[in-house]
């Protein structure tokens, strides 16, 4: 079962005198970019929060936020008076000349948005609490790998439509292989007759064993069919293996291209365009697997 880097995740707690909101947001990425906004209070236990998403979601471009929201009466930030007094002094002397007592509540608002303006009483952190964020961590983390295997289940859908659709055109290339072989056959023949020279049947015929040889698919349709295989095997495995399922990709896309390159026959060359249609739309979608 594939799992998605897309997912999202939400859980929020109500506290006594705080409501604290948790958010988890996924995108794809080739590693694990984890970004954490948490209030500064908390930052002493952000390694150890990331320590929790890094294990659980593994890998992807992770937003991790944390919201905390004071809703009782008890605050531990405090207005700076002094300091916010010394910073409408200072503002309202750059252009005293035109100063106004109107100007005076719009100093305030500007002062109250300056450096130290706010002071904080910085509080040890609740044990209690900080289990109950724990628990919060884990229950968006929860909902986000739900979300991911929702979406992984609907490409693991797409990719066996599309590995299945390879299989029938791999099919279908087995199918008119013999004719290929018969028509670069006759052209080779032709082309000689074409020099209207005497040729040396014996020599010919080994020439033309030669270029059928080089012309021979035998062994890519095999490897190209066990690719195939591997690639639904690896898709119904317990675990999401994306990389995995990338690498066989690659694999997939170096027979097919050898077959093109091998086909000189149109008919063929046609099966091997629509060949490569589906395994790049497989390609596009891996991008997202986990």
């Amino acid at each position: 079962m594939i799992q998605s880097m897309t997912g999202f995740g939400k859980n929020v707690i109500q506290l006594p005198s705080k409501k604290i909101t948790v958010e988890l947001k996924s995108l794809n990425s080739k590693n694990l970019d984890l970004n954490a906004r948490i209030p500064s209070s908390y930052r002493e236990k952000e390694l150890e929060l990331r320590n929790i998403i890094a294990n659980s979601l593994v890998r992807g471009k992770i937003d991790f936020s944390l919201y905390v929201e004071i809703t009782g009466e008890s605050s531990n930030s405090q207005v700076n008076i002094n300091v916010v007094k010394e910073y409408i002094a200072q503002l309202r002397n750059v252009n005293p000349a035109s100063f106004t007592e109107k100007d005076e509540i719009e100093l305030l608002k500007m002062a109250v948005r300056m450096p130290d303006a706010l002071k904080a009483d910085r509080d040890e952190i609740d044990q209690e609490e900080y289990d109950e964020i724990k628990k919060a961590l884990l229950e968006a983390l929860k909902e986000i790998n739900t979300f991911r295997s929702h979406e992984g289940a609907v490409l693991e859908k797409d990719f066996i439509v599309r590995v299945e659709s390879i299989l029938s055109l791999l099919k279908k290339v087995e199918e008119i292989d013999p004719e290929r072989l018969v028509h670069v056959r006759e052209r080779l023949e032709k082309a000689v007759a074409d020099l209207k020279e005497n040729v040396d049947e014996n020599r010919f015929e080994q020439e033309l064993i030669y270029y059928l040889e080089k012309f021979d698919i035998t062994e890519e349709k095999v490897r190209l069919a066990n690719h195939l295989d591997y690639f639904l095997q690896t898709i119904d495995s317990k675990d999401s293996n994306g990389k995995k399922l990338g690498f066989i990709s690659q694999e997939i896309g170096r027979e097919i291209n050898t077959i093109g390159s091998k086909a000189n026959y149109a008919p063929m060359q046609q099966l091997v365009v629509q060949m490569k249609d589906e395994l790049e739309k497989i390609k596009e979608q891996m991008l997202n697997v986990l």
